[in-house]
């Protein structure tokens, strides 16, 4: 039998929001690189879902963890360090190195107004203050003052690639009119012509 997030189990607005390096210490704790910077999704779910590594035979996949019950967490540098119900020492947690780390996206904290979690604003609409639809958020850039939203237009001009089509614009209150996550769409100050 072969492992697959789509199970039962497997929540239906599943985030991946790290990745195992390894094991920490001695008593089955495992070390944890979020893909954010703030690392609160990690934080405000006891329960973690996995994905093996790529790489991992399929024997070893099918008896991989899919889900871990985290009993601590925190901080450790640039990292996470966390101990699980399923984890009773570090040969436990070695075998997790790789993993991809998933939490239910209903269990973040709330955003503060004004402020967004990036995979909600993939896949948003842009259009701009004109009506110009400029394409949709593949995804963000953290450039460490701002972030950046990468967006694609629906349909790239003859003669251009993906890439130079592509419009990067900063995700900034002097580009960024309005956010309306229930109508799926960001308005900007932005020309078409940019």
């Amino acid at each position: 039998m072969s492992w697959a997030p789509d199970e039962p189990s497997w929540p239906a607005d599943a985030v991946e929001v790290g990745r195992v390096t390894g094991a920490w210490g001695i008593k089955g704790w495992i070390k944890v690189l979020p893909h954010a910077s703030d690392p609160q999704a990690l934080f405000s779910s006891r329960r973690w879902f996995l994905q093996p590594p790529e790489r991992l035979p399929a024997a070893a996949a099918a008896s991989f963890p899919k889900l871990l019950k985290i009993t601590a967490a925190r901080e450790q540098g640039d990292a996470v360090v966390a101990s699980a119900q399923e984890l009773p020492d570090r040969n436990a947690a070695e075998l997790l190195k790789g993993a991809r780390v998933f939490v239910s996206r209903a269990s973040f904290p709330t955003a503060d107004d004004g402020e967004y979690y990036w995979v909600d604003l993939i896949g948003l609409e842009v259009i701009n203050r004109e009506g110009v639809v400029l394409g949709a958020v593949t995804d963000l850039l953290d450039t460490g003052p701002h972030s950046v939203l990468r967006v694609q237009p629906k349909e790239v001009p003859a003669g251009m690639s993906a890439l130079e089509a592509e419009r990067l614009i900063p995700f900034v209150a002097a580009y960024i009119d309005q956010v309306d996550l229930a109508q799926k769409r960001i308005t900007v100050d932005w020309g078409a012509d940019y």
